[in-house]
């Protein structure tokens, strides 16, 4: 399997390769750490407004930044949980929270399952975990479950439609966006436009939405999955092997002159129980 194809379905809840999580968590920081998502995030904690003794949940809490933050935000009497299907991630997340004096604490499980009673959380946190889904109406129907009435929930995911990428043969470039807004793997590529829908599908009452244009540099935007799109349109006949080549050829030499753009938006949307 090319790397590239690894690397795209590994987020995938029932792709994970808990193997490759050296390249997950550096993906994931590295993330972290752009504009765009510390925006959406201090966005996020602000919407949801977590306070001392609430119980809050980040549902693919990842590396568990988002979950230390929600524990100090709960305080010593109230609870900070992140869940997250690839045990990999959880230990990366429950190492750090200990070396932090984090009292988050993080548990295994799906948000098709979450291990929780109904209507026992304050908050719920969900950032960039439904575009990996292909139940996402039952996913949301779940975190309203657990939810208490008042509870909040704040989403956040990517919409792959509208992705922009530079430069490149006019043909290849409207396979490659084609590609990244089709549902491959069973993913949900328009998952940031259907937040709100599908939080008000569970019956929970949206307030507010926000987004961010999240700009992505090019080794991660290769890593990330774009050159097994690109062989797999090859493999389907919809590009030819040199247009293949002269394409990444061509980006590679626009990111050597400072030329290259890959971009993506990014959504949030609050409602509450």
């Amino acid at each position: 399997m090319p790397d590239g194809e690894l690397r795209v379905q590994s987020f995938q809840s029932d792709r994970i390769d808990d193997t490759a999580i050296s390249y997950l968590v550096e993906f994931l920081d590295q993330q972290a750490a752009m504009s765009a998502v510390s925006e959406l995030r201090d966005w996020a904690h602000e919407a949801l407004a977590v306070g001392p003794g609430q119980r809050a949940l980040e549902v693919g809490s990842g590396t568990g930044s988002s979950v230390q933050r929600l524990a100090a935000a709960v305080g010593p009497d109230g609870e900070a949980i992140g869940l997250d299907v690839n045990t990999g991630l959880l230990a990366v997340a429950e190492g750090r929270a200990r070396s932090a004096g984090s009292a988050a604490r993080f548990v295994h499980g799906d948000v098709y399952a979450a291990p929780f009673a109904d209507g026992s959380v304050d908050a719920v946190l969900c950032e960039r975990v439904f575009q990996f889904l292909d139940r996402p109406e039952r996913a949301v129907a779940e975190i309203a479950r657990v939810l208490r009435p008042g509870g909040r929930v704040v989403l956040i995911d990517s919409d792959w439609s509208s992705a922009t990428l530079y430069p490149g043969d006019l043909e290849v470039l409207r396979t490659v966006e084609s590609m990244l807004a089709s549902r491959l793997h069973g993913r949900e590529p328009l998952a940031g436009r259907k937040l709100r829908s599908w939080l008000s599908g569970a019956s929970l009452t949206v307030t507010d939405h926000e987004a961010r244009t999240l700009f992505l540099p090019y080794e991660m935007f290769l890593n990330a999955g774009l050159l097994a799109l690109i062989d797999m349109a090859v493999t389907r006949g919809e590009i030819t092997a040199e247009q293949r080549k002269q394409f990444l050829a061509g980006l590679a030499d626009a990111q050597s002159r400072g030329e290259f753009h890959a971009s993506v938006t990014m959504f949030a949307a609050a409602a509450y129980r």
